[in-house]
């Protein structure tokens, strides 16, 4: 099989999983062949993650999603270590995050929950207050 081959192959059983999205999918594996990232941007509910896990499955590789959330930490991404106990002794063994995938998915990089809006100062300028803050009086 030609490498041409395996890329139609590659796009025909992507298609048959995500149907309508033929340029989205055809967008990522030139993304792939470029050895590169992609940015997809879309509406909610367009099938953005179901592509990149059919990608991974159909390329028979590991998938791995960090959803970036304000309160995530560099552990997160690149792993941690857990203290297991073996045999009554304390080991630290470490666990892979998901940046050891092999094609790794950001996902809802700008989005943040209702609460996180509401402490963002508006227009620019001025002071971040959470509702719940009073004034401050200085004397």
């Amino acid at each position: 099989m030609t490498a041409r081959n395996a890329m139609t192959d590659l796009q025909r059983r992507m298609e048959a999983s995500i149907i309508g999205q033929r340029d989205v999918i055809r967008q990522m594996l030139v993304g792939l062949l470029a050895n590169g990232h992609l940015l997809l941007e879309s509406l909610p509910g367009l099938a953005k993650t179901r592509a990149v896990k059919s990608l991974a499955k159909n390329l028979d590789a590991g998938m791995r999603r960090i959803q970036f959330t304000p309160d995530l930490l560099p552990s997160d991404i690149t792993g941690t270590e857990v203290l297991h106990q073996e045999g009554g002794k304390n080991v630290f063994q470490f666990q892979p995050g998901p940046i050891f995938g092999n094609i790794i998915l950001a996902d809802e990089i700008n989005r943040a929950p209702a609460e996180d809006d509401a402490i963002r100062p508006h227009g620019g300028g001025g002071a971040c207050r959470s509702p719940a803050q009073r004034s401050v009086q200085r004397s």
